[in-house]
């Protein structure tokens, strides 16, 4: 079992049910992936919303006046909190629909699309959950990386020598602790990448649902890492090349323009491809977990009643079998 085997799966499945996958793509990925495209217009909004503060340091001489004049003004504390709350609800409404879709079209069920948009009422508080619980665990470990610096620091100072934050003794140690940070960040994202999957599938959330998702993920670390390392690399090929042509253009009048206008559209519509698709792949994989677990089997078993199951995946909609092999 390799990433062609999850890909190909993944395929299946949503060419099986294309109008459907298609339709929670333009809802919610489609206006996600715009809104990353689009991410160097709305930073040149902000940096024009920003005050100069040489011009101001210029025109007035008064200290007292200088604090008056806010450093980020209000426009932009709300264009920021506007965009964040999109994006975020966005992702989650995504997750919740297509994980919920793809689940119940891999056992072959009739997959409706208000059923899909009703399971992200369902679903987006207990997402909303294990995204605190993930943040919450990702700040306590930064700061006991800090705290582990801080204390290396003062050790140095305690045995008599002098630290100097440029000395290259120290930007090593920096740099040694960043990387094992980094590492183990990424660890967690890789041991984790099925939490949400759990949350909409099992209904469990926060550490339950972390736990739950390394515990599945044994044996397919490296499935799941080649997963996200594609779809990570997918999705920077298209930003970049779309942040480059935007940067090229004036943002006043870029948007006159049809190529400039069609290129965005294009950008967009791939995004959301490559995001429906690392969705997607993150569910097949779960099951493809559960598999190699042996709790796969007993799920057909009890819902089918017999030991070969028939999935209609394939382009044309053809039923073909499908089964699982124990070592």
């Amino acid at each position: 079992m390799d990433f062609c085997t999850i890909v190909s799966e993944t395929k299946r499945i949503i060419n099986a049910h294309s109008r459907h996958f298609l339709a929670l793509s333009v809802l919610f990925l489609l206006p996600l992936s715009f809104s990353f495209v689009v991410l160097p217009t709305l930073q040149d909004l902000l940096i024009d919303s920003f005050p100069n503060n040489s011009k101001i340091f210029v025109a007035r001489t008064d200290f007292a006046s200088q604090l008056d004049e806010p450093i980020i003004s209000s426009k932009t504390l709300w264009l920021v909190s506007a965009y964040s709350l999109f994006t975020f609800f966005f992702s989650l409404c995504a997750v919740g629909s297509i994980t919920y879709s793809v689940f119940h079209g891999f056992y072959g069920r009739p997959v409706k699309l208000i059923s899909a948009i009703k399971s992200t009422f369902f679903s987006f508080f207990p997402l909303l959950g294990t995204v605190i619980v993930v943040d919450m665990i990702t700040f306590a470990i930064t700061i006991l990386f800090l705290i582990i610096l801080f204390l290396v620091i003062r050790g140095v100072e305690l045995l008599g020598f002098e630290t100097e934050f440029s000395s290259p003794y120290f930007l090593g140690l920096f740099l040694v602790l960043a990387i094992v940070l980094i590492v183990v960040l990424l660890y967690l994202q890789v041991i984790w990448n099925l939490s949400f999957v759990v949350v909409v599938v099992e209904s469990k959330w926060g550490l339950q649902s972390l736990r739950r998702s390394a515990s599945l993920i044994k044996g397919m670390k490296r499935v799941a890492v080649s997963l996200q390392l594609i779809f990570v690399i997918f999705a920077a090929i298209f930003l970049l090349a779309s942040y480059s042509t935007v940067r090229l253009v004036d943002v006043s009048d870029g948007w006159k323009r049809w190529e400039f206008v069609l290129q965005i559209v294009g950008t967009s519509s791939f995004l959301m491809m490559v995001l429906l698709y690392n969705l997607a792949s993150n569910t097949v994989l779960y099951m493809y977990c559960k598999a190699i677990h042996g709790e796969l089997a007993f799920e057909i078993a009890e819902e089918f009643a017999r030991e070969y199951v028939c999935f209609p995946f394939d382009d044309e909609k053809v039923p073909h079998l499908v089964s699982v092999v124990y070592a």
